[in-house]
């Protein structure tokens, strides 16, 4: 380690990452991975589950999230590597522990782009029918592949363009529907999105906190920043600006639509939870009808589009986890090779596993459920072991002494970080049964691959 509590970075010859990335293309990258837009899918059930309150309930999922970019924040400026919170474990809670969490954000970094090109397949499907969905995913897929390979600098110049139209669009979704609302007035009260609509008895602070649960996942990506902690320029503080600015702007955008399309919703929040086939289209159902098809079919565009480029960052965020893993031997030492500054190899292994997964899950038609129900456990137990990992740093291993040697702060790194930590555990509990299962699973083959690993290889250096 450094004297100044910094960890030490890992570089050899083909071995390590261009730094070309500014302030600006980290924030096109955590925009692009959570998409601006992102609430469209899940309105419906939210607003089903809240009882009308969906506004609220982004308010509250935004605070919530909050915990994990802060930390996120601390340990950047800590491990200013690639690897996200598989470096930040191997540091603050040991070798073992690092390569279990890098183990568990593995599951969601490589199955989140797998459910956005399926949503991009899906998408475009609605309005090109004639070609399979399958074909227009795997399409999907070999493009944004092949940006990433190119380079990073290049895929953020083109995904700037992606995520400026959708910020377009997004800003023309709102104009309409203060246009809407000031001329013909709300189908709701105006306090409904952020109180209920009524319509299912009184306000219910537990009903708010389930949604919650649903609701964060729609944060899930402003994460994928620190990823590219390596190939920045100007250092991790610029970084962990991005982090926390990222998830800021995301939650008003966030808040702001659903505002505005709960005011919009003709259909009453009890309605929705009693037929839950009307959930999924809720959003562009209440755009049709308050403002017209046109604005529902440059939506639905938006989301074809967006959604293959979140998954374009989301497979660059894959990359570079598995470059890190590779790099440090948890996984084979031929992911860490690089090309011109450019993973092209794990670009590539992280290609081929969400192309397969996503056209498996486009040919059947419980494909989108079955993707989608176990995403999520992994980056919510990497996540948690992200708080630890504050706690372990700052507390544990460097003895109550700060970033640059001073006394710890024990409210940004025992509070926060462990209160971050029962948030994300009580989502790990309100998660399906499927996903917990399947986590528990990949839990456990993570688990017998250390095992095996520490057997024929002996135990990797403790990095203290």
């Amino acid at each position: 380690m450094s004297g100044t509590g910094t960890a030490e970075r890992t570089s050899d010859e083909g071995h390590g990452l261009r730094r070309s990335l500014g302030f600006r293309d980290l924030v096109v990258y955590g925009l692009l991975f959570i998409a601006p837009m992102a609430p469209v899918g899940v309105f419906g059930t939210l607003d089903a589950r809240s009882h009308g309150a969906v506004a609220l309930v982004y308010l509250v999922a935004t605070v919530a999230m909050a915990f994990t970019a802060f930390s996120y924040a601390q340990m950047v400026r800590v491990v200013p590597q690639a690897g996200s919170v598989f470096a930040y474990a191997r540091v603050g809670l040991g070798e073992r522990a690092g390569f279990i969490a890098g183990w568990m954000a593995m599951l969601d970094y490589l199955l989140i782009p797998a459910v956005a090109y399926l949503f991009s397949g899906i998408a475009m499907n609605a309005l090109v029918p004639e070609v399979s969905r399958w074909v227009w995913t795997a399409l999907a897929v070999v493009i944004t592949t092949l940006l990433n390979l190119w380079g990073v600098r290049v895929a953020a110049r083109v995904g700037f363009l992606v995520l400026a139209m959708e910020i377009v669009v997004l800003l023309v979704f709102v104009v309409a529907a203060v246009v809407v609302l000031a001329r013909d007035g709300a189908e709701r009260g105006w306090l409904s999105p952020l109180s209920g609509d009524g319509t299912q008895g009184s306000f219910e602070v537990a009903a708010v906190i389930g949604a919650v649960s649903v609701a964060v996942l729609s944060y899930l990506g402003f994460d994928a920043i620190v990823s590219f902690a390596e190939e920045v320029t100007g250092g991790s503080e610029k970084v962990a600006r991005a982090v926390l600015f990222c998830l800021a702007l995301a939650g008003v955008l966030f808040i702001a639509q659903t505002y505005l399309v709960a005011l919009l919703e003709p259909v009453s929040s009890a309605q929705l939870a009693a037929e839950p086939e009307r959930q999924g289209a809720a959003f562009y159902d209440a755009v049709d009808a308050s403002v017209g098809t046109w604005l529902h079919d440059l939506v639905a565009v938006s989301k074809a589009i967006g959604a293959a480029f979140a998954a374009l960052a989301g497979q660059a965020a894959a990359g570079r986890l598995l470059f890190a893993m590779g790099r440090a031997r948890g996984l084979p030492r031929v992911l860490s090779r690089t090309d011109s500054g450019v993973p092209r190899v794990a670009l590539l292994c992280a290609g081929v596993v969400t192309l397969v997964a996503a056209v498996w899950a486009a040919r059947r038609d419980d494909g989108l459920d079955h993707l989608a129900s176990v995403v999520n456990v992994g980056a919510l137990t990497a996540f948690t072991l992200l708080h630890a990992s504050v706690v372990g740093w700052f507390v544990v291993r460097r003895g109550g002494r700060g970033e640059s040697g001073g006394s710890v702060s024990w409210w940004r790194h025992a509070v926060v970080p462990v209160l971050g930590a029962v948030i994300t555990i009580a989502v790990i509990v309100e998660a399906s049964g499927v996903a917990q299962v399947v986590g528990a699973v990949w839990f456990l083959a993570g688990v017998a691959v250390l095992v095996a690993r520490s057997r024929f290889t002996g135990p990797a250096p403790d990095r203290r």
